[in-house]
């Protein structure tokens, strides 16, 4: 049996290019954003305010993508009654709000966005643009 296994990273330069294509999709939408991008471990490696986004959706959407790493799933999928309970294990730490996907690159969990300050749909479109913008460097289909 293996003791180790390889292991996919997420960089700052993959972080970068993750956040100016959010914010190139949240300008689009005319929707002010925060941004947050945190590797497997929920680290944070990039995160950004636009001018004009809510101040305190810098929380909503580091838990976003703390969330979407920890859960491996899109965030605004968990029944009601268990996000509340899971809030409150986690010291607030998990969200079921909308806008925060997993980051996967080769089959292999490498992070996760978190995108707040719109609607749930809005904050998921512009995470979505970012995991699209990876995939298309990377060669990959979205």
């Amino acid at each position: 049996m293996p003791l180790t296994t390889p292991a996919v990273r997420l960089t700052h330069e993959g972080a970068t290019l993750m956040m100016a294509a959010a914010v190139a999709r949240a300008t689009a939408m005319g929707r002010p954003q925060c941004i947050a991008i945190v590797d497997e471990g929920c680290n944070l490696l990039a995160y950004l305010r636009m001018d004009g986004a809510k101040v305190l959706s810098r929380e909503s959407a580091t838990r976003k993508a703390m969330t979407a790493a920890s859960s491996r799933a899109p965030t605004g999928g968990t029944p009601e009654g268990l996000d509340t309970r899971l809030a409150l294990a986690t010291g607030g730490q998990v969200t079921n709000l909308k806008g925060g996907l997993p980051i996967v690159v080769q089959g292999q969990l490498v992070g996760g966005i978190g995108v707040g300050s719109g609607t749930g749909d809005e904050d998921a479109e512009v995470a979505q643009a970012a995991l699209d913008a990876l995939a298309g460097a990377l060669g990959h289909q979205p």
